[in-house]
């Protein structure tokens, strides 16, 4: 499989719809909603439209998503890189306890083209190039960097989303000033006057968001990315292949539960939650009084840890210090898992204990999940390419003559560069961003539709 019938590049406008199916159930929902309440706009169907318009847009993939989706649902993988990948899907292990686990099917921070697997590796010299030396299949280099649509429908959506909101909320402020004058409504009651304060607020943090994201995707687009085998000292952009340093790799086994074991990696993450469910009694101003059941999951524990790693590309390995990196985005769960019922008796009365002390609630459900950058995995940086010691060197039995096995990336930021390490490789993690404009667009338009709302005071 290979990306001969992708357009990387985009252009102005793409229209794209979801590919999957739970996807698509939400988006016919977005649009019959904008339709229905097309037909009732002038008595109030706009905040429905609007709405409709809101759901469309965030079920609509970026403009290279579902391409690139089809891609690495058709590309095979090597036999043995599949076996060292986690089981996709649910898995229910103890139907009494309530125990589950789940590894997502839909991975997008993994492989879109076919990656080498470890029947394939040098064991002997990791520094040296798979076969011709050639770079990896996904390598920058060979597949180039894709620019998504300027305009996508999640783009048009949105600004669709603001527009009709802002007109709906205007129709209620002017209707609500028309009940005031008429004095049908006590002063105070039902009041929308801070709502343009609102949206105007809204956008500007907005905005500063917006901002940062599309600096952080120019950086990406921006910067060339080197190849391992002529990489120079100072600030570089490596796309590759997760491999074992000399110091190979973690099995983690979250927390210290021997069934909940993540092999292989060499960064890693996992959180503990527990699901607090409390009763809540509110009075409204009439003394009425009400009883209402609020829940949500609260952090218990956590653990991170990593291991330096090797980064292949094809042409060759080089290694980086990763825990010297401050920024690393290890995309989405690999791997979850869910309970009734803590690890022991002891942790479950444990945790019940402590939120009905401090939360006055129960603990309905316990929830352990892992992040993790693993052997075999693609792997993207932005880091400065330092020399290493030649004691470093003489210990690893290097003589220095090949240039790459004498540096190594370290987490240190440049004027212009901030280094990160991302799961997934360019392609994958620019495949699903949204374009600079959409990025900039919607707030500026969320900020003036405030700014104008003030006129109607």
């Amino acid at each position: 499989m290979s990306l001969d019938g992708v357009n990387l590049d985009r252009g102005f406008f793409q229209f794209t719809m979801p590919y999957h199916w739970l996807s698509w159930i939400g988006w016919v929902i977005g649009l019959l909603m904008v339709l229905g309440g097309l037909v009732t706009f002038m008595d109030g169907g706009g905040i429905i439209t609007a709405f409709g318009f809101f759901v469309i847009a965030l079920l609509s993939p970026a403009s290279l998503e579902a391409d690139l989706h089809n891609v690495r649902k058709n590309a095979p993988q090597p036999n043995d890189l599949e076996e060292a990948a986690l089981k996709n899907g649910h898995e229910m292990e103890s139907w009494f306890f309530g125990r589950s686990s789940y590894s997502p099917t839909n991975d997008p921070n993994d492989w879109i083209l076919s990656a080498p697997g470890p029947s394939t590796w040098n064991q002997e010299d990791r520094y040296a190039p798979d076969g011709d030396g050639s770079a990896l299949p996904e390598h920058p280099t060979k597949v180039g960097t894709p620019i998504p649509a300027t305009l996508a429908t999640f783009g048009i959506s949105m600004v669709l989303f603001i527009i009709l909101l802002s007109v709906s909320l205007g129709m209620l402020i002017l209707a609500e000033q028309d009940a005031f004058a008429n004095e049908e409504v006590v002063d105070g009651q039902g009041s929308l006057e801070f709502t343009p304060l609102v949206m105007s607020i809204v956008g500007v943090v907005w905005l500063i968001i917006g901002y940062r994201q599309h600096k952080k995707q120019q950086q990406m687009i921006d910067t060339p990315t080197s190849l391992v085998r002529s990489v120079a000292v100072g600030s570089a952009e490596l796309v590759g292949q997760v491999r074992p340093a000399p110091e190979q790799w973690i099995n983690v086994v979250v927390d210290g539960n021997q069934q909940r074991m993540i092999p292989g990696c060499v960064d890693y993450k996992w959180l503990y939650e527990v699901y607090v469910c409390r009763q809540v009694t509110s009075t409204d101003s009439d003394g009425n009084t009400t009883t209402t059941e609020e829940c949500n999951w609260q952090n218990v524990r956590s653990d991170k840890g990593d291991v330096p790693f090797m980064l292949h590309d094809g042409t060759g390995g080089i290694r980086v210090e990763s825990g010297t990196f401050k920024r690393k985005h290890l995309g989405n769960f690999i791997k979850q898992w869910t309970s009734s019922h803590a690890d022991t008796l002891r942790d479950h009365f444990k945790t019940e204990f402590a939120a009905r002390l401090f939360s006055g609630g129960d603990v309905r459900k316990h929830r352990w999940t892992a992040h993790a950058l693993r052997i075999g995995n693609p792997v993207y940086l932005l880091g400065m390419v330092k020399p290493r010691a030649r004691d470093e060197l003489t210990n690893e039995g290097l003589d220095g003559t090949i240039g790459h096995t004498t540096i190594s990336v370290h987490g240190e930021d440049h004027p212009g560069m901030k280094a990160n390490i991302q799961r997934g490789t360019e392609l994958a993690n620019l495949g699903r961003i949204r374009s600079s404009a959409e990025l900039l667009i919607m707030p500026i338009v969320c900020v003036l539709c405030g700014i104008g709302m003030f006129a109607l005071l």
